[in-house]
């Protein structure tokens, strides 16, 4: 007998990402699934991801925060994947859980996409230019606006599994403007539709260690 997966939250913060995520493969799914929207920036992933998971019905969750990221490495291109070690923001770093899992998986899912690992930062805002710069001197591969404050979040509100799986939509040379607008936005976009087998199999992996 095998105790019970417990619920996967995905969490989001735009309606083209929770798009991409819902118009992808679902039948994989091993347990609830809830795919949330928590609105741009930290503190709004925040409160989200914090209200979400006070639900009765998800408490232990997976969370996995997703979506599309800035790669910082020279040599990113937009479509690439980026699989957190752990994520950095003001608050600290809150490592992430099944990292070389995902990196197989995602290989899987996705073929002929290149799959980054390393640290993830947190961002208050846009970055661009020389705080690209900034970061990746820091040692850090990709920066997002939600991912730190999502594990963060989830990780301060009780025992929750986490991970953090980003698509690259712009990189050192290829910076972008508006996402909705150009060629690598369509790339990111169908590349995040291809991803949800991965989670679904870190996911399940969750039971191994006790089984």
């Amino acid at each position: 007998m095998h105790e019970p997966l417990p619920p996967l939250l995905i969490a989001c913060a735009l309606g083209i990402e929770k798009l991409a995520l819902r118009s992808g493969d679902r039948s994989g799914a091993a347990g609830p699934v809830t795919v949330l929207r928590t609105g741009m920036g930290p503190k709004a992933a925040e409160r989200a991801v914090g209200r979400t998971l006070a639900d009765r019905g998800l408490r232990g969750a997976a969370v996995i925060a997703t979506g599309f990221c800035a790669g910082l490495a020279p040599g990113m291109h937009p479509g690439d994947l980026v699989v957190a070690e752990h994520t950095v923001d003001d608050r600290g770093s809150t490592p992430c859980e099944g990292t070389e899992l995902l990196v197989k998986e995602l290989v899987k899912a996705v073929p002929g996409r290149t799959v980054h690992t390393g640290p993830l930062t947190g961002s208050a805002h846009v970055v661009r230019g020389h705080e690209r710069a900034e970061l990746l001197a820091k040692g850090s591969i990709a920066v997002d606006m939600e991912s730190a404050a999502t594990l963060h979040t989830a990780r301060a509100g009780g025992s929750h599994p986490v991970a953090a799986v980003r698509v690259v939509v712009d990189a050192p040379e290829h910076e972008l403007v508006r996402i909705s607008t150009v060629r690598g936005g369509i790339s990111a976009f169908r590349v995040l539709r291809s991803v949800l087998p991965a989670f679904y199999e870190w996911h399940r992996s969750l039971l191994l260690p006790r089984r």
